[in-house]
This record gives structure tokens, sequence and C-alpha cells, in this order.
């Protein structure tokens, strides 16, 4: 199955944080999407690998996404070397997406910024034809998706593409209480972490609403890319 859209995360949830409107939003234009992420979040403070992958599951549905996947690499312990390199593109080969969306170049969290560089590496030597892979006994073509856009997490970076999703924060909202081990829940008796808070919950509203702002629509979503962004007209510009 080939994928218009491949969204990457270092964390289950990190997908649904930064990207999920964009991706329900080219879902409703009938755009195939996937999401792999890249370990289990086993070592998150709350909640465990087994609940977190039964909340994957769930916001997976609720976005309606083609596929997910985990690669199960160490929880932050990974690094951008050849094995791991080799796994990523093993999946890009197979689902041959066009544009993939990744985590942030800097964050607080050190996956996000791993993620990032790993994800972006496999990418440009996925399209090396004398990197030979093998998937169901089959020797894979080479591929390399045309666009590589990291989203914004933590830390609030400046965009460089920006993104209208006013009419999908409701489904991006309640992909992210998918997660209910990991965020604001005042009955939870689970220690307090930096994404606990109610403060951090409503953040992930106001900073779309902030970045719609300046945009001049309800609510946007934010990306940085590694190249210069290409149109084929200034009129192509909103």
């Amino acid at each position: 199955m080939k994928l218009d859209i491949l969204a990457v995360g270092s964390h289950p949830d990190d997908v649904e944080l930064s990207c999920s409107a964009t991706l329900a939003k080219e879902i409703s234009r009938g755009k195939k999407v996937g999401i792999l992420d890249l370990t289990r979040g086993e070592l998150g403070t709350r909640g465990t690998a087994e609940i977190r992958e039964r909340e994957a599951k769930d916001a997976a549905k609720i976005l309606g996404v083609k596929m997910r996947m985990n690669l199960k690499f160490s929880d932050g312990f990974f690094v951008n070397n050849v094995a791991h390199q080799l796994e990523i593109i093993k999946i890009l080969r197979e689902y041959q997406p066009e544009i993939i969306l990744c985590n942030a170049i800097e964050d607080r969290h050190i996956d996000h910024g791993k993620g990032a560089k790993l994800v972006a590496d496999a990418c440009f030597l996925s399209g090396l034809q004398k990197i030979e892979t093998i998937h169901n006994g089959i020797s894979q073509e080479a591929w390399r998706p045309k666009n590589v856009f990291h989203y914004i997490q933590w830390r609030n970076l400046t965009p460089d593409v920006v993104v209208d999703v006013s009419g999908f924060m409701d489904k991006k909202m309640e992909s992210v209480r998918a997660y209910r081990s990991q965020f604001f829940d005042e009955n939870s008796k689970e220690p307090a972490t930096p994404i606990s808070s109610s403060n951090f919950f409503d953040s992930i509203s106001y900073r779309a609403k902030d970045l719609g702002r300046l945009i001049g629509v309800e609510y946007a979503e934010g990306y940085t890319v590694n190249r210069h962004v290409a149109v084929d007209s200034l009129f192509d510009l909103k």
C-alpha cells in the first residue's frame, strides 16, 4: 500500500500532539496517511508501554489512518546508526510516502532531536540504489520522499510552513485524549509530569490558535524544513 503521508514520532502521542490536525485534514481530502512510532515510550513516568500501545491504536482509529506501526526502538537510548536507519528505510520503501512529518529538530526531550535526524537521514539514504533491503524475501526498490517536514513540539520554534487546520482541531483533541494515561486527569494518582498539567493540555489548543492568528485563520499547525520551500509562483502563497 502506497501512502501519501507518513507521520513519524519518537514516542506514541508525538504525532497526535503535533500534527494530527494536519493529518485529519488530508485524510478528509482522501489522502492515505500512516503513522510510525519509533519507540513504545516505555521510559515514560506515567502508564506503561502496554497501555500506550492500546492508546495509540485508539488514536489511530479516531484519525482514520491506514496503518500504524511501532519499530520498538529503545526509548531514550536509540541512536542514529546503520541498524536503525535500515529499519526505517525498509518502511519508507514499503509504503513509498510522498511526504514525511517527523519530530522537532531540537526540543526538550532528547529523543525528539535524535528522532528528527534519524528519520531525515533515513529518508535521504532510502533513495540510494546501492543500499539493499529485503522485505518478505523480495528486494526493495529505492525510494526517497519528496519532502520532510519537522513538526513543532515543546519549544516554540519559528515555523517555515504553517498549515491552516481550522475545522480539524476537535479531531486532533479527540486523538490526544486517547492517551488517558499521559495527560491531564484530575483524578489520576500517577506522578505529575510536565505534560500532565491542565496548562499543557490547554496549550495544545492555544498554540494552534496563536499560529492561526498569525496567518489569519482560526487554527494552524507549524513545521520547519531543512531546505528551501519552493513554489511555482508567488501567487501560490496565501
